[in-house]
């Protein structure tokens, strides 16, 4: 007799996660997690990932090459056999509940396509960068629309006939970056419907450091997304609403009025005049980070939110000339 095909199949691209790819599979064994069938892709990873993974995972299988996670997933997709496909990366450790969430917002909806989570306000490293970062991601998701109009691969989830119609990830990202959020447009622009399950809620064990968060936030994700911008438009939702652009300009004025400051007292109430508003305008962010971790924790994530600002939107700036050319140049010929 045939076995029956899971209705969940979970997908886990994996490199170099051996410090977490352990608690991150264990945790879907725990008493009251959802039958799910595990799939682990090794991307060619050079530590132990594929044999810890080996003694939890239902399937591991191995790339090559290092493909990225997009490829990594699409390849966990193919070999897959649940209707409903959820991708969750190797640092998230999802609460018993993931699963059952999931299927149950599928079940309830049959015209729905796609759900995805976010963070939630208790990340595993207790470094400031941590913190904040996680924190940010949070609080963004949590109060952004549920009638989302992108994707978050993090823990994020589509009906099998829905993604592999859609094409998949887009391979072209051959590292971590805004391959969800694209594949997001895409199914958007098909008619989908993807909600935000704000109640879905997974822990992030990645250790965030200055190097890294700038790589990711610039190369990973403002260069990337500009690209994307500039041939489908800005989205509405999540970071990019008109505040959050506002918010960039307040935050360069503030600096730059300061440096003007030796012009003239007017300079100077620029300056003034600009904090007061970017403060003003993100008073529920700013509260957020002062009742979850205090007033120093607070003040610092305000600063360094204000620097998030400046250099996000400075890539942006730099990046998007050279786009939009590319884009008219393309239409001439």
């Amino acid at each position: 007799m045939t076995e029956n095909p899971p209705v969940l199949s979970v997908i886990i691209p994996a490199r170099n996660a051996e410090a977490t790819i352990g608690r991150v599979l264990s945790a879907w064994k725990r008493p009251g997690a959802a039958a799910a069938e595990l799939i682990v892709v090794d991307d060619a990873s050079t530590d132990g990932t594929a044999q810890i993974a080996s003694g939890r995972a239902d399937r591991v299988i191995g790339l090559a090459v290092c493909r990225g996670p997009a490829a990594a997933r699409n390849e966990g997709a193919r070999i897959s056999r649940g209707d409903i496909l959820l991708f969750v990366d190797a640092d998230v450790l999802a609460p018993p509940s993931c699963g059952d969430r999931v299927i149950r917002a599928f079940a309830a909806d049959p015209g729905l396509d796609a759900v995805f989570g976010s963070y939630d306000d208790r990340p595993s490293e207790p470094n400031f960068l941590s913190q904040f970062k996680n924190l940010l991601h949070h609080y963004v998701h949590q109060h952004s629309a549920e009638e989302a109009r992108t994707f978050w691969a993090g823990c994020g989830a589509i009906r099998r006939k829905v993604f592999f119609d859609a094409g998949g990830f887009s391979e072209s990202y051959a590292a971590p970056s805004i391959e969800d959020v694209e594949l997001g447009y895409r199914l958007k622009a098909a008619g989908r419907t993807i909600r935000l399950l704000k109640d879905l809620q997974v822990t992030h064990l990645k250790r965030w450091t200055v190097t890294g968060l700038l790589r990711s936030d610039i190369w990973g994700r403002a260069v990337p997304w500009t690209r994307l911008a500039s041939s489908r438009g800005l989205p509405r939702d999540l970071n990019f609403r008109p505040s959050d652009r506002l918010s960039a300009l307040l935050a360069w004025l503030v600096p730059l009025g300061l440096a003007a400051g030796a012009l003239g007292p007017p300079w100077m109430l620029v300056a003034l005049g600009a904090a007061v508003l970017l403060v003003l305008i993100n008073r529920g962010l700013y509260g957020f980070f002062l009742e979850k971790r205090g007033p120093a924790f607070a003040a610092g994530a305000a600063l360094w939110h204000g620097f998030y600002l400046i250099y996000a939107s400075a890539a942006f700036a730099l990046v998007a000339p050279w786009y939009l050319l590319q884009k008219l140049f393309r239409r001439g010929r």
